[in-house]
């Protein structure tokens, strides 16, 4: 690329990130979380928000305007209008917006990643499938390049005009994903979405502990079933999710019982009952640990300012 060529599509991109900022502005002129086509949400919060837990989808995040930080494990991504974020297996994590104001609010796009999507994109586009670690982290960023972002304008563009949302939206949403593929990230798409091997093993893994989330961890027995031995299916699942099988156990439970009582108003012994604690002593330390308050305490606070 020539030094002319690299100015115009910087100013290319320059353009396209005030007009996808215009854009969401007017579409979601009020804080919150917006769901205008199935899948796809803008998020929109005039200021810096406290650290949320909760359990991140696949998923592709554009921000238009802002910042924001995630927290995995003891690993932090943070992303920004330069850059995007892709997440490819169910992960316990906790969140924040850092830059946002009345002025100028965190702005920010997200689609959700079918599995299933992801896999007919690639066989009708006869991607070859990247090759990559069998213990690719199933969350990072990248800096996002000039075709994808302006595939998230136009796809934007559609806001104004609901009746060709429904007809062109698809259309822009396989292009993005095609896209993905193409780009840095496509060797974490194929190897945890499309393909088989080691980390779509853990991606099993997750699936398993997130549906039987009251079950006891028992790794001998996944990694038997799984075909993996105990130090490997331990290995490839740090490698993938950050955590330890125990520790994303934990959060999960957590965050669920937490959903519970705020929710579905259990009290404290029959949400961690129904998480798997058989000790809610023990639960409550777990609790106090991950989100700084025991659990009745935790709660009040939450619905005090749910009420605000």
């Amino acid at each position: 690329m020539t030094y002319s060529e690299a100015e115009l599509e910087k100013q290319r991109m320059r353009i396209n990130r005030e007009e996808l900022v215009g854009r969401m502005s007017r579409a979601v002129p009020e804080d919150g979380i917006f769901e205008i086509f199935p899948g796809l949400f803008l998020v929109r919060s005039s200021r810096p928000t406290e650290r949320v837990h909760s359990v991140f989808k696949p998923a592709f995040c554009v921000i238009a305007q802002g910042s924001k930080q995630m927290l995995l494990g003891e690993e932090v991504f943070r992303y920004d209008p330069g850059h995007y974020l892709i997440s490819t297996v169910d992960l316990p994590i906790v969140s924040h917006v850092v830059e946002a104001s009345e002025e100028r609010p965190y702005l920010t796009f997200r689609l959700n990643l079918d599995t299933s999507l992801v896999a007919s994109i690639m066989m009708e586009s006869r991607l070859e499938t990247k090759k990559g670690d069998a213990s690719v982290k199933a969350m990072d960023v990248s800096p996002i390049d000039a075709d994808l972002l302006d595939a998230v304008v136009r796809l934007a563009r559609l806001l104004d005009t609901p009746e060709e949302m429904q007809a062109l939206a698809p259309l822009i949403i396989r292009e993005i994903i095609y896209r993905l593929l193409r780009g840095k990230q496509g060797a974490r798409l194929s190897h945890l979405l499309a393909s088989g091997g080691d980390a779509r093993r853990i991606s099993r893994a997750v699936k398993q502990l997130r549906e039987h989330i009251d079950r006891p961890l028992k790794i001998e027995a996944i990694a038997r079933e799984l075909g993996m031995s105990v130090s490997g299916f331990h290995h490839h699942f740090k490698s993938v999710t950050a955590m330890s099988p125990l520790q994303f156990q934990k959060q999960v439970r957590l965050q669920e019982a937490r959903r519970l009582m705020l929710g579905e108003e259990l009290d404290v012994a029959s949400a961690s009952s129904r998480v798997g604690y058989e000790d809610p002593s023990y639960f409550s330390r777990d609790y106090k640990k991950l989100f700084g308050a025991p659990p009745q305490r935790d709660i009040a606070q939450l619905r005090d300012s749910l009420e605000l």
